[in-house]
């Protein structure tokens, strides 16, 4: 997929299209067509760094609360129907419960800027269920804090950034995976512990 022209000849719309698709779930390169907008701003002048930001910002808050739906409504469903082609049993699917029952908004703040998590991170919450309540202000700080961060420095870089930004989405992928791998190993090293507390805590079958 070419990016570069996709925010060339679609402008404002590529950002919000592909923000949106990354946010609800699809592995769409969301994030780089936001460098890529922001550096085409600040070395064309054809887009405002501004709209590239509320746009930005409005497509992950939007496509985060479909994802979330799409989870709440037919997530556990699926994860109990197919679950174990993937090895997730009644036990995962407690810890996950107890992971964002406990620190659903520091996952899903902090998740807006992991790859992995970017994408899938509402969609686990409203399988998880997560309240809403606390999902949407964690979502939409997340969201817009993601938007800014980006936009400007991707604007200030102007033409430099857009030039590297292959290499930079290398490096934030690199690091993403260094993260996920560290959070998982994490994650094993506390499975049991994790495991009788969500048992505690839920007792018998989830639904």
């Amino acid at each position: 997929m070419n990016v570069d022209h996709l925010v060339s000849s679609l402008g404002y719309w590529a950002v919000f299209l592909l923000v949106a698709a990354e946010s609800l779930g699809v592995p769409l390169p969301g994030e780089t067509a936001l460098i890529v907008a922001g550096a085409y701003a600040g070395q064309t002048h054809h887009l405002n760094p501004w709209i590239i930001f509320a746009v930005a910002s409005a497509a992950a808050i939007a496509g985060d609360n479909v994802g979330f739906w799409i989870g709440d409504k037919g997530g556990y469903r699926l994860a109990k129907r197919y679950g174990s082609k993937v090895r997730l049993d009644e036990r995962k699917l407690k810890v996950g419960r107890y992971v964002f029952d406990h620190h659903g908004t520091k996952v899903v703040f902090f998740g807006r800027f992991v790859s992995i998590l970017r994408t899938y991170a509402a969609f686990l919450a409203g399988t998880s269920k997560m309240r809403w309540r606390r999902f949407l202000p964690a979502n939409a700080a997340g969201g817009i804090v993601w938007a800014a961060i980006y936009t400007f420095a991707s604007y200030g870089a102007g033409a430099t950034l857009r030039h590297l930004s292959g290499r930079i989405d290398l490096a934030l992928g690199a690091a993403a995976v260094v993260v996920v791998v560290a959070v998982l190993i994490a994650v094993r090293h506390s499975t049991n512990r994790l495991v009788d507390k969500a048992e505690l805590a839920y007792p018998g079958p989830l639904e």
